[in-house]
């Protein structure tokens, strides 16, 4: 089958990118005929929160990756959309994450079944609501859904929000594979060593982008309290990741509450040959979040056997069992506060880890690839 991915990849960076190529990769291990249609353009300069949208990273091999999508032009979607249907691929995946993406994938595909009726396209939302939200959202949204025959999502709290808007097309709920492309574990002396990392002391992990929705002043007030209880002592926080914006504010609140010497942070984008020591220096890896639909660094600590503290939004309640590879706990520093304090008293490291080796073998590349086969043999039925 002739498969075309719209979404970004090399020399974008980020977890969207990188999930398109492991995702082609994954079609084209199954014998298919895969190419990502990427950005020359993603986000303009002045929209985008980070300090660069590119990585250093060297062009992954044996993927067709090419660049013709600009985000804000709209002269580009129907020539970039002519330019798929004359290759008359039978499946398109757009990749809906925001809605500012609405109306160049959605031009795109609506041209694309203008000029090739039999291409059915199924879209790959991460999400349907935005975390952040901005005027003009559900008009942008709503757009988009209208050009899609079929959505693929990672998550129910998705396929609830597809209900908000009425989607008539055909779905499926597939969760979010776990990404293995980051080598394997490395033991924490290593991790450490790579790092500059003191091996004896204990660090719980805060990784990512860092932005509003993803709660690291809950983490960090919660480290606060465990400070006043006397529970950090050879414990530190570490945390790997870019600002995205609002520097200050965390900064404040690290001095506010007294905890300079136990929090670490690494303020940059981690490159993909990084992370493993980053999860391989961790005993535990806190995600915060005051929303979330799923997230991928969930499936990167299921890859490197790291236990997990998450909050009871969104999905991810649905990828980590409770008390069973970590803990969900309720949004509050109160509640991170406490399910760290027990993962250590309790020495829950061992047992979570054993777990997380047999519930990560429900996230598999090939059941997300089954999905769109399924939905695509069912259309038109």
């Amino acid at each position: 089958m002739k498969i075309r991915i719209l979404g970004p990849a090399h020399p974008y960076r980020g977890g969207i990118a990188q999930f398109d190529e492991v995702l082609a990769a994954a079609f084209g291990r199954e014998g298919h005929d895969v190419k990502i249609v990427s950005f020359t353009l993603q986000y303009p300069s002045f929209l985008f929160p980070g300090r660069t949208q590119y990585t250093r990273m060297e062009a992954p091999e044996g993927l067709a990756i090419e660049r013709r999508i600009n985000s804000v032009n709209p002269l580009n979607w129907p020539l970039v959309g002519r330019a798929i249907a004359r290759e008359v691929p039978e499946l398109v995946i757009p990749r809906f994450w925001m809605p500012f993406m609405g109306p160049s994938l959605g031009t795109i595909s609506k041209t694309i079944r203008h000029r090739s009726p039999k291409t059915r396209i199924i879209a790959l939302a991460d999400n349907i609501v935005p975390h952040e939200h901005r005027t003009g959202d559900r008009p942008l949204t709503a757009y988009f859904l209208r050009q899609t025959d079929a959505t693929v999502y990672m998550s129910d709290e998705v396929g609830r929000d597809l209900d908000s808007f009425g989607y008539r097309g055909l779905r499926a709920m597939s969760p979010h594979p776990i990404y293995d492309t980051y080598g394997a574990p490395v033991p924490k002396a290593e991790a450490c060593a790579a790092l500059g990392l003191d091996p004896a002391v204990d660090y719980v992990l805060f990784f990512g982008f860092i932005r509003n929705y993803k709660g690291l002043d809950l983490l960090l007030e919660a480290w606060g309290m465990l400070k006043a209880r006397d529970k950090t002592a050879n414990r530190k926080l570490l945390v790997g990741g870019e600002y995205y914006g609002n520097k200050e504010k965390y900064d404040a609140l690290i001095a506010s509450l007294g905890i300079a010497e136990d929090v670490i942070v690494h303020d940059r984008y981690i490159d993909e040959n990084q992370v493993r020591n980053y999860f391989g220096a961790a005993d535990l890896v806190v995600q915060p979040y005051k929303s979330a639909t799923q997230s991928g660094v969930t499936q990167v600590a299921y890859h490197f056997g790291v236990p997990m503290v998450v909050t009871n939004v969104g999905g991810l309640p649905e990828i980590v069992p409770d008390g069973r590879v970590g803990y969900v706990v309720e949004v509050s520093p109160e509640a991170i506060a406490a399910a760290i304090g027990r993962f250590y008293d309790e020495h829950k490291a061992a047992e979570f880890r054993s777990h997380i080796g047999v519930e990560k073998e429900r996230f598999s590349w090939s059941a997300l690839t089954g999905a769109f086969m399924r939905l695509y043999g069912e259309i038109g039925k």
